[in-house]
């Protein structure tokens, strides 16, 4: 039976809220009027088909704290088409992962027509977010009560309030009682334990609990590191050839780990779900824009923007400004080396009391130099990566992080090589000068990078690590804004990130121990004899590196059996659907020809389809299009 949303009601008075609107104080009541009508209104209508009314207190009335805050929630059946238009995957009775659709909605695990939690609350905000992203500007061509913040065919509507400021914010809600158990099993208790990671997701969905449970795996990874380098810091400081053994422990590591991660985290996100959620066919970002035009693959409205156009963009502006600004950070760094040789100089000639006090200056100067340098380059890359243009969301923030990162690399560790490898002082190295995922980064550079000049990095890391986890757990309960869900299959351009350190990481260590005292020592006559060697040590192990990560698979082989069977299914489907209509046009062809049966057509004796079987098929794994739906029960109108 088809179900569409034009039947639902949309007029709930009561309903669970999800989303807060606040709207700036002065909005004019037609701009709340028509923002209202263009929520409610029904899907075809160009509406998000939701429930919205305005906060009340206690007494069920609007006071003047609150005029400007207002819920969104949705039926429920609402949220199980939205979920099925999202494309959520869930478990079905067979244990196997599907997108989920509303039409089969009784053979999925755990569903019953009297659950609520069938969605977890992550999931439902989600969905709240997606269709108030998803309302765009159709005939107007201005926000109603304010000439100036004009509107064209497929501008984002929720984008252009924020940015016009009628909109202040848009935020999910937390719910105390879920909180609090999540807290009690979490870090109100502080022991060395396992993280609730399926607990974090359904609260606060997939991307925050891939990070957390990469803090949580990269601090154990760290142990056996920090370990060994305990005693090589103790006994064996200025000994480099007993370095070579653990430099290369720390290189192999740095590759086991991140491909052990890999094989854990496909198996976290096939378990969610997310593993095999379409991300291809996702709904524009926000800030996408475009002439509104038909998707050639989904078939739906949506902005279209060339790609051409998003590549110059990127090529001719982007990339230049980037390297443009981390030629002016090596140049600001140059010039902090030049100061501290000048108050170094100034302090050996002088030693008087102001001129000590002269040595911490070029220092300060730096950092703050450094730290402004960093929020204006944040800034500027924001604005550039949004100017950009790009239709994904994912897309937006790869090409975000990879500005940020490099810049930020440059930064961190330029210093480092400089004193390394141009001032070859490795006493000074020994001592150190987004935002969550940045500083495992940096710390993981930290550790892998310089390994063999520094072994208690790693030492410093776990502490600092055991700190971390239970600090930023606190952060996300009580601290920052409840963040909206945002479903992910991996931890994203990071995990490249973190691969491409660990390369650099072979080439930075090979050469320190090439440079040590010990090592040139024994080719006194023949620099060249060393540098070959060197050179061959580290070729021989960026060899056993790559080889290490082509042997271990990325996915678990019971995921790759369950993925394969998933596709097998959904092509098979996909040809028992192609004969079937096959099968009813040779049945027309044969009534409009005066036969009265037509001959089924090999392969398709009963037209009968893996679609049309319970959760299996192409028609569980791609999301349906709902729009047009007939509700069970209901009277279309």
């Amino acid at each position: 039976m088809k179900v569409t949303l034009s039947a639902l009601n949309t007029h709930e008075s009561s309903f669970t809220p999800l989303v807060v609107i606040e709207l700036a104080q002065d909005v004019k009541e037609e701009t709340k009027e028509w923002l209202k009508n263009r929520i409610i209104s029904r899907k075809k209508d160009g509406g998000a088909q939701l429930l919205f009314r305005p906060l009340l207190n206690k007494y069920e009335k609007e006071t003047l704290e609150n005029q400007n805050l207002y819920l969104v929630g949705a039926s429920r059946i609402r949220l199980l088409l939205g979920a099925e238009a999202v494309g959520l995957v869930k478990e079905c009775s067979d244990n196997t992962m599907r997108a989920f659709m509303y039409g089969t909605r009784h053979n999925f695990k755990g569903f019953d027509d009297d659950n609520d939690d069938f969605l977890t609350m992550a999931e439902r905000q989600f969905i709240i977010k997606h269709e108030l992203e998803s309302l765009r500007a159709r005939d107007e061509k201005m926000i109603p009560g304010y000439p100036q913040a004009k509107l064209y065919p497929g501008k984002s509507l929720l984008r252009r309030l924020l940015t016009s400021g009628i909109v202040i914010q848009v935020f999910p809600l937390h719910d105390n009682e879920a909180l609090k158990k999540l807290e009690d099993t979490w870090y109100t208790r502080f022991t060395l334990k396992y993280q609730p990671i399926d607990s974090i997701r359904g609260y606060f969905g997939e991307t925050i609990a891939l990070y957390f449970g990469f803090l949580e795996y990269f601090t154990f990874a760290l142990v056996p590191v920090a370990v060994l380098g305990l005693p090589y810091y103790l006994f064996v400081w200025e000994n480099y050839d007993k370095y070579v053994v653990f430099a290369s422990f720390n290189l192999i590591w740095s590759t086991v780990i991140l491909e052990v991660w890999k094989r854990g985290c496909a198996s976290m996100t096939y378990r969610w779900g997310t593993l095999v959620m379409k991300r291809q066919f996702e709904e524009p970002r926000p800030g996408y824009h475009g002439v509104l035009g038909i998707n050639a693959v989904t078939g739906r409205e949506e902005p279209l923007y060339p790609s051409y156009k998003r590549q110059l963009r990127i090529y001719l502006v982007s990339l230049p400004f980037v390297c443009l600004c981390l030629y002016f950070s090596l140049f600001v760094m140059m010039i902090y080396f030049d100061m501290e040789a000048w108050a170094l100089d100034l302090h050996e000639n002088s030693r008087s009391e102001w001129t000590s006090i002269l040595l911490y200056v070029p220092s300060i100067i730096y950092a703050i130099v450094i730290e402004i340098m960093n929020r204006l380059y944040r800034y500027a890359a924001e604005f550039l990566t949004s100017w950009e243009n790009h239709r994904l969301e994912s897309a937006y923030q790869n090409h975000l992080i990879l500005k940020v990162l490099v810049f930020n690399f440059l930064n961190c560790f330029a210093s480092l090589f400089y004193i390394a490898f141009v001032l070859r002082d490795m006493k000074l190295l020994r001592q150190g000068t987004f935002d969550d995922y940045l500083e495992l980064f940096l710390q993981f550079g930290y550790v892998s990078l310089f390994s063999c000049v520094y072994p208690l990095a790693a030492a410093f890391a776990v502490l600092n690590n055991l700190t971390e986890v239970n600090s930023d757990a606190l952060k996300m309960c009580r601290v920052f804004k409840r963040p909206f869900s945002e479903p992910s299959a991996s931890i994203g351009v990071w995990q490249l990130a973190f691969e491409t350190m660990s390369v650099i990481s072979v080439v930075t260590n090979c050469a320190l121990i090439g440079m040590s005292p010990q090592v040139n020592a024994l080719f006194p006559e023949s620099k060249a004899d060393l540098i070959l060697i060197v050179v061959a040590v580290e070729h021989a192990l960026l060899a056993l590196k790559f080889i290490l990560a082509f042997a271990i698979p990325d996915k678990p082989r019971h995921i790759q059996m369950k993925l394969a069977r998933l596709e097998f299914e959904s092509l098979e489907a996909l040809k028992q659907q192609q004969m079937k209509h096959v099968a009813e046009n040779l049945k027309e062809d044969w009534r409009e020809g005066g036969k009265e049966e037509a001959p089924s057509p090999r392969g398709a004796p009963h037209a009968r389809t893996h679609a049309a079987q319970p959760c299996s098929g192409a028609a569980a794994a791609q999301p349906g299009t709902w729009a047009n739906r007939q509700l069970p029960g209901l009277p279309s109108r």
